[in-house]
């Protein structure tokens, strides 16, 4: 018994400096209102994203040609079996909205996730050994940088196919050189710190150094600029599906409605303004996040 509650202890210590930090830091998000906005805008998105098929089950591929170019229901014409109108091939447009934010939602942070993944792991082994590995690591992610983006994803999509894994795929390799860099910059600074200099003279492992002194240092600035881009892969997202490079159809997208609605711009104006205004709440709402949270993880900027 006594063992056990030593081990309880011994866990403790170790996760409550970070417990602390993680209640400081929602402490000082809580204090901007900014970002409270935007944490409320993206919870209420995520929220409504998930929980649609409750309180609204209609399926957004079902066709009424009866009911095509309907409008919303507060235009004269509309009704409330359609509150937000219906498109050229009489599909409900608020369920499309709200199908199209589960996909728009899923790729951005899904492909973060990614980009995250294979840009922490380059950036730290970059920035810790340096020498010929870093060249080379660097030396690609000039090729990725110097290759345009969407050039690039529209490459590999056109090789691969569509589907969403594979959207997911190549927007989070395309996006893998930001992290890499910005973390390779915070290691090249890390590992001439004194922790790190104790640590390789005591004979700690180097992988041990790598993930349990150096990572845990870098992981507030990733959360944040991860925060940042969610909103530019949403935006990438859109602009494939406008292409027809993005999501296969008839899965509906953000982008995909805006593309499709295109061309009734000037009969039925909520074809294009509704996904629009979707996309442009949710980069809102995330970026209003993300600028909180790089204030409260900054300590130079609590107090501006």
């Amino acid at each position: 018994m006594n063992a056990i509650n030593s081990a309880k202890a011994s866990l403790f210590e170790a996760i409550e400096p970070r417990l602390r930090f993680m209640a400081e830091t929602v402490r000082e998000v809580v204090r901007r209102p900014s970002a409270m906005v935007g944490g409320i805008m993206i919870a209420m998105v995520l929220l409504v994203s998930l929980s649609f098929p409750v309180f609204y089950p209609v399926d957004p591929l079902e066709q009424e040609l009866m009911a095509r170019f309907t409008p919303p229901v507060w235009q004269d014409g509309g009704n409330w079996d359609y509150p937000l109108g219906t498109d050229n091939l009489g599909r409900d447009v608020l369920a499309r909205l709200l199908y199209g934010s589960r996909v728009s939602l899923l790729v951005g942070f899904a492909a973060v996730l990614v980009a995250e993944m294979a840009g922490i792991l380059l950036g730290l082994f970059s920035g810790y050994y340096g020498g010929k590995l870093d060249s080379l690591i660097m030396r690609v992610a000039d090729i990725f940088m110097a290759y345009p983006f969407m050039l690039l994803t529209i490459s590999v999509i056109a090789v691969l196919g569509n589907s969403i894994f594979n959207l997911i795929l190549v927007l989070g390799l395309a996006d893998w050189v930001t992290y890499a860099r910005t973390i390779r910059g915070s290691v090249l600074s890390l590992k001439e710190k004194e922790f790190v200099e104790a640590s390789r003279a005591i004979g700690t492992p180097h992988r041990v150094i790598i993930f349990r002194h150096i990572l845990p240092n870098v992981i507030s600035p990733m959360l944040v600029l991860g925060t940042l881009r969610v909103a530019n892969i949403i935006v990438w997202e859109s602009g494939l599906s406008f292409l027809g490079m993005g999501v296969p159809p008839p899965m509906p997208t953000w982008g995909r409605m805006l593309a499709e609605g295109r061309v009734y711009i000037t009969d039925a104006w909520w074809l294009v303004t509704l996904p629009g205004l979707a996309i442009m709440v949710t980069i809102l709402s995330i970026n209003l996040l993300g600028d909180g949270l790089r204030d409260a993880l900054d300590p130079r900027l609590r107090n501006i």
